[in-house]
């Protein structure tokens, strides 16, 4: 009985953040909207922008993958989508012919510094109560 009580409690506690989740990426999608961003572009974006300076504020695509919550598959997406909208820039890596870097281009750093503010505002709002 005590297992099942447990068990009852953490699928709660799971449910409890997932909908926090959704609901913050939901008001982070809405603030960010009329920028044409959306929140998991945001959070491309942000990973960039802090990028390590060894990296030359460029990061392979590979080590987004673990960083954001999407596919593979969808991660190159929507870094395409990036692309084709002037925010990013991708280049194969000298180094390995397989591997892709991808960085900020002046835009995409400028849009970002934009929103920050926009997105940090919202997470407060959603976290911080």
């Amino acid at each position: 009985m005590a297992a099942n009580t447990t068990g009852t409690g953490l699928e709660q506690r799971w449910r409890d953040i997932l909908s926090v989740r959704a609901r913050t990426m939901c008001e982070i999608d809405r603030v960010l909207h009329p920028h044409g961003l959306g929140a998991s572009d945001f959070e491309v974006l942000d990973l960039l922008a802090t990028a390590a300076p060894e990296e030359g504020d460029h990061c392979r695509v590979q080590n987004l993958v673990g960083r954001v919550h999407l596919s593979q598959s969808a991660l190159s997406r929507l870094i395409g989508r990036l692309e084709k909208d002037g925010l990013v820039e991708r280049t194969v890596c000298a180094e390995d012919r397989r591997g892709v870097w991808v960085a900020l281009t002046g835009k995409g750093r400028a849009l970002h510094a934009e929103v920050l503010p926009l997105q940090r505002a919202a997470l407060a709002r959603m976290l911080d109560g």
